[in-house]
């Protein structure tokens, strides 16, 4: 053991005085300083599956003071890596870490609050019930599932964990959308009797089960190829798949009527007031996209599919028409159009009271910030989500069978045609499953 002298111990504990008198440099934002937000208060995030759509998500999160990301979860190393290069200049360190397996990150992460999931259509689902089971809450891109069943799976989930979930229409907290909404469901532009919704103008309903040409499957270290297919069925590696190929796929897709059905469906339904279950009668129509197809709720209201530039200029866009008239909101409107001029003249007026009485911001990623604090549901919650995506699948499933069909929002179940009840599942592949 060493020893000490009565000398080198007085010595010592002078050096150790004086490390302790010494003024230590503290960072501003480590005590909420300089208009920062205390690490204590902080919202901690993670991305999963950010490319294309989920780095303007990340990027549109970021600012928000009370958000701090630290990891990111890709199957692929370049994304792992442009996306920690975002994450880190944002953050000023270089303390992002990468991980490739989703299993391996939420058994390792459970100081995470809060997961922003941007993967393609195939993964939506199962990576929000598997990141709520793990204690998350979670924004997730749409279209938020692959079938009713998943739908359905994520409420239940959501509900079983307390867990926040936003889905990413995020049309529902654009100010130009919200007036049509809030104009149509308060009668002030008389009886709204149908809306019209906007489906992707590529593609189309009947989509290829074909597979792409097998190629030299790379190391999970580069492109993890099982986490990538995830529940669907195997076929053989084509990179593709992953640069986005995967559209237009069965196994992958929810076709033209999901691509844009996704947003618009909630956008027509809440202006409806019908966002609290699907319509009930789906008219097949002949062609190979479903533009046309007429959807009714048991309230008598439609909803009629329409692509292309008919009832708006833009994208996504949604219309409503009433006796009186007709009003509608697309992406590029800096304020909504019509036929009825004295209501839209003053239409931040309507815009100004929604947020009063809702307590709702025009921003869709902050609302999803302000119920992770207050743990209310969300504006796009995951009734939202399932009700709107469920009149997705089946519209779809009409288009699949050619033939009208009837719905049963209550029990989830077609009435009567035990064939289309079977496409309200897919089979999932272990253990990619929830």
């Amino acid at each position: 053991m060493r020893q000490f002298s009565r000398r080198g111990f007085l010595k010592t504990a002078a050096v150790a005085g004086a490390a302790l008198a010494a003024p230590t440099l503290v960072r501003p934002s480590a005590l909420g300083l300089n208009g920062t937000v205390k690490p204590s208060e902080r919202i901690l995030m993670a991305g999963l599956g950010i490319r294309g759509r989920g780095t303007g998500d990340l990027k549109w999160m970021l600012p928000e003071k009370d958000v701090q990301f630290l990891a990111i979860c890709d199957i692929r190393k370049d994304q792992r890596e442009s996306i920690k290069r975002i994450i880190d200049g944002h953050n000023g360190n270089n303390d992002c870490k990468m991980y490739t397996d989703v299993r391996e990150f939420l058994a390792e992460r459970t100081d995470i609050d809060g997961i922003l999931c941007a993967t393609g259509d195939r993964l939506h689902a199962l990576m929000a019930i598997w990141c709520m089971r793990a204690g998350k809450d979670i924004y997730c891109e749409k279209p938020s599932c692959m079938t009713i069943a998943e739908g359905k799976a994520v409420v239940e989930t959501a509900k079983r964990y307390g867990r926040v979930y936003q889905t990413g229409t995020q049309r529902l907290s654009e100010a130009p959308h919200v007036f049509c909404i809030e104009t149509a469901k308060s009668g002030r532009m008389g009886k709204v009797h149908t809306a019209y919704a906007h489906i992707a103008p590529w593609d189309d309903a009947y989509m290829s089960r074909d597979w792409k040409p097998a190629q030299p499957q790379p190391p999970d270290s580069e492109v993890f190829w099982d986490a990538w297919l995830g529940p669907c069925p195997w076929r053989p590696f084509n990179m593709d798949y992953v640069n986005g190929g995967w559209r237009g796929q069965y196994d992958f897709h929810t076709s033209c009527i999901g691509e844009w059905g996704a947003h618009t469906f909630a956008q027509a339904m809440a202006g409806l007031n019908t966002l609290d279950a699907a319509p009930v009668e789906y008219e097949y129509v002949n062609n190979t996209t479903g533009d046309g197809m007429v959807t009714k709720f048991a309230n008598g209201t439609r909803m009629i599919l329409s692509r292309g530039d008919k009832y708006w200029h833009g994208s996504c866009g949604e219309r409503f028409d009433s006796d009186e008239g007709w009003l509608a909101a697309a992406d590029g409107y800096r304020q909504p159009e019509g036929s009825l001029p004295g209501l839209i003249a003053d239409w931040q007026k309507t815009v100004r009271e929604y947020q009063a009485r809702t307590q709702r911001p025009m921003n869709h990623v902050r609302d999803f910030f302000d119920c992770v604090k207050s743990r209310r549901k969300t504006v796009a919650n995951p009734e939202v989500m399932y009700n709107s995506m469920a009149a997705v699948h089946c519209a779809n499933i009409c288009m699949w069978l050619k033939r009208n069909l009837k719905f049963d929002p209550v029990k989830a179940e077609f009435i009567g045609d035990d064939e289309a009840n079977r496409l309200r599942s897919r089979a999932m592949r272990e253990p990619w499953i929830y």
